[in-house]
């Protein structure tokens, strides 16, 4: 593993949000589900795709406060553009987990 210096870590922007809209996207390669993320402020809602269908359903996302790279650029997911990165961790069968703060924060907020 390559290590990185504070600057290079200051590059990547991982903002908290808000989960305001989530639809299923049978049309994925993989089961996954489209996001629309709140971040409030300037960045306002962005979107993204998940495969997270085994511990998540688009009911239980709703509200939900989640952890996001904001700074990539868009990506095409098949007819879907991704504008930001949920990020996730892997349970015991490699299968993603959200993660996000254990208490309410404001939204928007820039993890450091």
């Amino acid at each position: 593993m390559d290590d990185i210096d504070f600057d290079d870590f200051l590059k990547v922007d991982i903002r908290v949000g808000r989960v305001v809209d989530a639809q299923p996207y049978p049309e994925a390669r993989k089961p996954a589900i489209k996001l629309w993320v709140d971040f409030g402020g300037e960045l306002g809602v962005r979107k993204s795709s998940a495969q997270i269908t085994k511990h998540y359903t688009p009911e239980t996302l709703i509200g939900k406060q989640v952890m996001a790279v904001v700074n990539f650029p868009p990506r095409q997911i098949g007819k879907f553009m991704s504008e930001i990165l949920v990020l996730g961790l892997p349970d015991e069968n490699n299968e993603v987990v959200l993660i996000g703060p254990d208490q309410p924060v404001p939204t928007g907020g820039r993890m450091h």
